[in-house]
């Protein structure tokens, strides 16, 4: 008996059984179906849009059912996705393995049908833009189902042009051959010149901000300025911002399909390379958002988490951060598969057992439980230094205030040390205790805290549970405000608020009305009396005296011994 040879296999011979059509299949024959299928086994010709043939069975199946008819296909030319929409339209499925990095296309054309003449709609622009395709081509057919015209678009990597794409005089169906990998290439090296320029400066990332704000359009703009200063502080090169006033923020997008349509082509124009929302966006929001638009997308909170990472230093501020930023992504830990799936092993086992999506969230859980009971145990060494503090009598002065305004600088100034002091926003993080000792001998702890900020987030604070435990036992909170920032009162609200959530609102507190040296005097004196505080500069010890002063009066007012320091 002769035995038959076994074919060699081959690798892409698996997919070919993994393929599926996507969109409106409702309805379709079995043979049409096949149909469909049968073209992920087509391969066109690298220099070619497409082939006539191809176009050909292209048109001849839409005309047969009624419906527009789309493939996505590579730069080798492999068709990767067939799309059947309605009349109209096709809608482009999540094509998540094919990211458009800075610099670079999607690496996928679009082409797909019209049952008319009509050429490049608005919405296949849109998706050109969104998605940043290499090309985006439709073919009109005639009453006979033969392709007629190709109409062609692609993306313009220039500035300043209404229109972030340029069309393509139309082709015909013999003439296909336009070179794309060429042109393609050619519009990639423009994308990457226009890249470079922007990144010879010193920042990484070029970031766009959006807010969608129901409040007034001078609050929208104010904590879209703080959103400013809070990129510029991680050295992210704002390029462009985005407002969008809504009385009901929309819950799938949160702000208009239409503006977000307008904000990838600016992105687009802009060279931008991250989005930042000033509003939360829940896990559901992103996706949306990221399904939409080729970028990366964070929100003000996700900013800040950042920010912390970067500049905690200690090991206690690191643990705090992680933990923060562990609890912000736990609920946005999103697969789109299941392809990743662990097989149960064993007897009994059912099929896919815990997926990378439950892996990762096990593994998240897990860290989280391990931070907390090592931020338990600084907690229980914080308390032991309390009890060492309050048997030598020391009473504790906590320096508070929004993020910038001059907290560490007011302590080097007060206790002669060198704690670090930056011009930016949330240049302390760990907190730092010096004695400080009166002019009438009495010895004191006064500590520097983490600066507060509008809609500070709830998982921050929480983390930073144990620092913020400090202030509890304070006697004496000293609140340094920047008036000479315009956003003053809403920073005093802000922090009131974070007081008050800590149930510290009845601790005695001093106003320190600082940075009086960049105010006239008569501002100065005005707001002295209407905020009923001390004016200083926190770099000039002269005008510290009336503060100091005032601050050993409330502290001898306080109840209990004081430690006192008795001269040689």
């Amino acid at each position: 008996m002769k035995i038959r040879p076994l074919k060699k296999w081959r690798p892409e011979a698996k997919f070919l059984f993994l393929k599926k059509t996507y969109g409106n299949t409702a309805g379709l024959k079995a043979n049409q179906i096949k149909r469909l299928e049968h073209f992920y086994r087509r391969r066109i010709p690298p220099e070619f849009l497409l082939t006539l043939e191809l176009a050909r069975e292209i048109c001849r199946l839409s005309r047969e059912i009624r419906r527009q008819i789309g493939i996505l296909v590579n730069r080798r030319g492999k068709v990767c996705f067939v799309i059947v929409g309605d009349n109209k339209k096709i809608v482009i499925p999540h094509t998540g393995e094919y990211r458009a990095a800075p610099g670079r296309l999607k690496g996928l054309r679009c082409i797909h049908t019209h049952l008319t003449s009509e050429t490049l709609s608005e919405d296949d622009l849109t998706d050109l833009a969104l998605l940043r395709l290499d090309m985006m081509a439709v073919i009109s057919s005639n009453p006979e189902g033969l392709p007629q015209k190709i109409h062609v678009a692609h993306i313009i990597p220039k500035k300043f042009r209404k229109n972030p794409y340029e069309l393509l005089p139309p082709l015909n169906p013999g003439n296909l051959d336009i070179d794309c990998l060429a042109l393609i290439q050619a519009l990639e090296d423009e994308l990457a010149r226009v890249n470079s320029g922007h990144e010879a400066g010193s920042s990484t990332e070029r970031a766009l901000l959006v807010s969608a704000s129901s409040e007034t359009k001078r609050q929208a703009e104010e904590s879209l300025a703080e959103l400013r200063d809070l990129a510029r502080s991680i050295n992210l090169e704002v390029i462009a911002s985005v407002t969008q006033q809504r009385k009901k923020s929309d819950s799938r997008l949160l702000i208009g399909p239409g503006k977000l349509q307008d904000l990838a082509i600016l992105a687009l124009q802009e060279a931008a390379t991250v989005i930042i929302f000033d509003q939360e966006l829940n896990p559901s929001q992103i996706r949306s958002i990221t399904d939409q638009i080729e970028l990366k997308v964070i929100d003000r909170t996700q900013l800040i988490l950042d920010i912390f990472a970067q500049r905690a230093q200690t090991r206690e501020g690191k643990l705090q951060v992680e933990l923060a930023q562990l609890k912000y992504l736990l609920p946005r830990l999103v697969v789109k598969n299941t392809a990743m799936s662990r097989l149960t092993g064993g007897i009994g086992g059912r099929g896919p057992g815990e997926t990378k999506l439950e892996i990762n969230r096990r593994r998240a859980r897990e860290r989280i439980a391990g931070l907390e009971k090592a931020l338990f145990s600084v907690t229980k060494q914080r308390q032991q230094q309390k009890a060492k503090r309050s048997k030598k009598g020391l009473r504790v002065i906590s320096i508070i205030g929004y993020t910038n305004a001059g907290k560490s600088t007011l302590l080097n100034t007060l206790t002669k040390s060198n704690v670090a002091a930056e011009n930016r926003l949330f240049a302390t993080l760990d907190p730092s205790s010096r004695r400080l000792r009166f002019p009438r001998d009495v010895e004191v702890i006064i500590t520097d805290t983490v600066g507060f900020i509008k809609d500070l987030p709830n998982d921050l604070r929480v983390a930073f549970r144990a620092t913020l435990e400090e202030l509890e036992d304070a006697d004496l909170l000293l609140h340094v405000i920047d008036i000479s920032n315009p956003r003053y009162e809403e920073q005093i609200k802000s922090v009131e608020k974070i007081l008050a959530d800590l149930n510290l609102q009845n601790t005695a507190t001093i106003r320190v009305l600082n940075k009086m040296d960049r105010v006239s005097p008569q501002t100065g004196t005005r707001l002295s009396r209407k905020l009923k505080g001390i004016a200083i500069s926190a770099r000039s010890k002269v005008t510290l005296l009336p503060l100091i002063d005032e601050m050993q009066r409330k502290i001898e007012n306080t109840s209990g011994q004081l430690t006192t320091i008795n001269e040689p």
